[in-house]
């Protein structure tokens, strides 16, 4: 009988199998190492603990309070070392238990507080609303912009980076056609996951649709505005895959498509992992 530890590290194999981003993985390690230790430092479990003993109700609940409590924490915080557990995440810890326990095909669950405003997203949560953005294009909204919301999206979940540090990105930087995809960035690669390839493979289509009258003279700005900017007198207008989008557009479209998803605010840096 495999340990729990064992059953653990064969399911962050399989995350990464599975191409999850490693800030994700992070997250699920860390709650669920943080939940072994809490049963493991309990009185009378077995040191040769199982995942399916570990999984049990008692111990999945008696872990979750003592964490919404803050009595698993390792590190001090603003309110101290005893303050009660953020409600966002209580919502990680919980949806790690509930996606680790349906792979061990566990029927418990825990019950999942809701979305908070202002608050990092659970990366569940965030893949959700990054493919509903690249899927369901709200009544009026512009189609290009729609998908480069979602790109953009997407990257700042999977590489923890603002849109300012991403708006001055290149065509060239990705190398999507690697084993591995990948994103170059200042520090050095960065993988991407398939979901965020399949949605940059298509901006970049609805992109080269609005290159395509350069004829040649693409600079290859990855952000780019998806129409024409207002004329001003004096100044002719240049195509809009001439200059990149500036990141007050970026945002902007953002704040609108995630409100008319959400229903309420959601700053970018929400996405990234914590």
């Amino acid at each position: 009988m495999r340990s729990a530890q064992e059953t653990i590290d064969d399911y962050l194999n399989e995350l990464a199998g599975r191409g999850y981003a490693a800030g994700t993985r992070r997250l699920r390690e860390n709650y669920l190492t943080e939940y072994l230790h809490h049963a493991l430092t309990t009185d009378g479990t077995p040191l040769d603990l199982t995942a399916e003993e570990l999984t049990q109700p008692q111990r999945a609940t008696a872990w979750y309070t003592a964490a919404e409590a803050g009595l698993t924490r390792q590190r001090n915080t603003l309110h101290g070392p005893q303050a009660d557990a953020a409600q966002a995440t209580q919502r990680s810890r919980a949806i790690t238990y509930n996606l680790f326990a349906a792979w061990l095909d566990q029927p418990h669950r825990l019950e999942l507080p809701p979305v908070t405003t202002a608050e990092h997203l659970d990366p569940e949560d965030a893949r959700t609303l990054i493919h509903n953005l690249s899927v369901r294009r709200p009544n009026g909204a512009n189609a290009a912009t729609t998908i480069r919301t979602a790109a953009l999206a997407a990257l700042v979940a999977t590489t923890g980076r603002t849109i300012s540090d991403l708006h001055q990105l290149n065509t060239d930087d990705l190398q999507l056609n690697r084993p591995q995809p990948r994103l170059l960035l200042e520090d050095g690669p960065h993988p991407l996951d398939p979901q965020t390839v399949r949605i940059i493979r298509r901006w970049l289509r609805q992109r080269a649709g609005i290159t395509n009258p350069l004829t040649g003279t693409d600079p290859g700005y990855l952000w780019i505005p998806t129409k024409e900017g207002r004329p001003r007198p004096g100044h002719p207008t240049p195509p809009p895959g001439a200059r990149r989008a500036a990141i007050r557009t970026l945002h902007h479209a953002h704040r609108n498509l995630v409100y008319n998803h959400l229903g309420r605010p959601l700053r970018p840096g929400a996405l990234r992992p914590t």
